[in-house]
């Protein structure tokens, strides 16, 4: 039951996102439009950014579901990019808001699961440190999250399979390359 309230809250907020910005939308607008009290609200959200974190990671975790291999992540990114557009009401109301940072959070925490499980599964014949796996995982990361913002900041225009397409050509192969180069049996492949 808790889960199909708080799927509740986020609905009423993403309906009320519609018709005005977030920073016009009180707890007491998303309880009214939800149908319960004010009490049930705090029971399980203490502000309406910590609904915005909860609604961003459910929305995180059922988007990369599958898609996170060197074979998939295209379509993994694809997703985010689907799962952007398909809440763009949700996202440009965030994005253009105090809690710019949410939408930020949500794309570094996405990107980041889909690029690790990519990066390691292409170490795993590579022996490198989990440090060095983390640092791969984080530098594409920072890319991926700053086309998307730049999507994002120009109200999503652009095609997503346009800007995958690209990024594809750009990246193929760089980071079996970077794991190579991180070995740590300095016996690098040739």
């Amino acid at each position: 039951m808790s889960q199909i309230t708080k799927k509740a809250l986020v609905a009423s907020l993403k309906n009320l996102l519609l018709k005005k910005p977030l920073n016009k939308i009180t707890i007491n607008d998303i309880t009214e439009d939800c149908g319960v009290n004010r009490m049930t609200f705090y029971y399980h959200f203490q502000d309406i950014y910590e609904l915005i974190d909860w609604a961003c990671e459910e929305d995180a975790n059922k988007v990369l579901e599958g898609k996170k291999a060197y074979a998939t992540w295209q379509e993994g990114f694809y997703n985010i990019f689907m799962e952007v557009s398909n809440n763009k009401p949700f996202v440009m109301n965030v994005y253009h808001s105090l809690s710019r940072e949410n939408i930020e959070n949500y794309l570094y925490k996405l990107t980041y699961q889909l690029l690790i499980d990519v990066v390691e599964e292409m170490a795993k014949d590579i022996p490198v440190r989990e440090k060095d796996k983390c640092f791969i995982a984080n530098f594409y990361k920072y890319s991926f999250v700053g086309l998307v913002l730049n999507w994002i900041k120009n109200d999503m225009q652009e095609d997503p399979e346009e800007i995958i397409k690209e990024l594809t050509m750009l990246m193929q192969g760089n980071i079996l390359n970077a794991l190579e180069n991180y070995r740590t049996d300095k016996t690098k492949q040739s």
